[in-house]
């Protein structure tokens, strides 16, 4: 089990005073079975008027903020500790790709983690005959799906280079495809757009991923950010596993999960309504800290 203090800060610039916002923020790390929350908070500048909590169609944890006086700024900072026991499961005693691809065909559950939701087309990515074409070769289908989608994920990872700045939220799949390149997004909506194209139930998952300092340098402050990776359904009992096709591994106790939809746009840790003139500008950042290396600082629990 690994346990972490994680800060997100988002912040929001305006060029001109904001009369008043609605937003949604999902920036709250999911409660499974692997995964439990410790202790959280959630600070919002301005105070917002009107505050309202729930959880959404998919299972993520949900926040609604009105702000209702003017402010040319945004800040949102999120506090968590988060204990992680997800260990490596055997993925030969997976079921074979061809019996999660007749499980899925044949389900008629409707709840959230249903896999016929993860089956067509999501706000952002449509199943891909090209990438599936691509995902497709040498893949046997009786092959364990755990182990055939490791290995999905470690040719993307193989095939692609990771490139920030030369795609944006709205590039799509065929456009990634082609350049053979981008970032933790564009791959994750790639591999998604194959696995559905080829029958495999396949969810779009954000969160945030521990990364570690070049050798002998310290942790670098704010130097990480959201992170995505693929969620693959293994069946009723398996249940749904992440693969990071960035990383070209499972996701695993580094991984802490925040949600999970059919793609980006089911996820974006801020939503909102808002009415202003000309280009705001954006920060974000995240702090992942290995428990060991904090103090026991005292957040409250959600």
């Amino acid at each position: 089990m690994s346990r972490y203090d994680i800060r997100l800060a988002i912040g929001y610039s305006y060029p001109g005073f904001v009369r008043d916002a609605r937003h949604i923020l999902r920036v709250s790390p999911r409660q499974t079975a692997g995964q439990r929350i410790e202790r959280f908070s959630l600070e919002v500048a301005p105070a917002p008027a009107e505050t309202a909590s729930e959880t959404d169609f998919f299972g993520n944890a949900i926040d609604h903020i009105l702000i209702d006086q003017p402010h040319e700024a945004l800040s949102i900072e999120m506090r968590a500790r988060v204990a992680v026991d997800r260990p490596l499961p055997d993925l030969a005693r997976t079921p074979s790709l061809g019996a999660i691809v007749e499980l899925a065909r044949k389900s008629r559950a409707s709840e959230g983690e249903s896999p016929l939701h993860f089956l067509g087309s999501g706000r952002l990515v449509t199943p891909s005959a090209r990438v599936a074409a691509y995902l497709e070769e040498g893949l046997d289908f009786s092959r364990p799906i755990g182990e055939a989608t490791l290995d999905l994920a470690r040719r993307i990872r193989s095939d692609f280079r990771f490139q920030a700045g030369v795609t944006t939220i709205s590039t799509g799949v065929e456009e990634t495809f082609a350049a053979r390149r981008g970032v933790c997004q564009d791959f994750s909506h790639l591999m998604i757009a194959g696995l559905r194209g080829v029958g495999l139930p396949a969810a779009y998952a954000s969160g945030f991923l521990r990364t570690e300092p070049p050798p002998g340098r310290p942790r670098l402050e704010g130097a990480d950010a959201m992170h995505a990776w693929v969620e693959v359904w293994t069946g009723p009992e398996g249940g749904w596993l992440g693969f990071d096709p960035t990383n070209g591994c499972f996701a695993g106790e580094d991984h802490v999960l925040v949600a999970r939809g059919r793609d980006y746009a089911d996820v974006a840790p801020i939503d909102g309504v808002l009415m202003t003139s000309g280009p705001q500008r954006h920060h974000h950042s995240v702090d992942m800290v290995p428990i060991e290396e904090t103090e026991d600082a005292s957040l409250p629990s959600r």
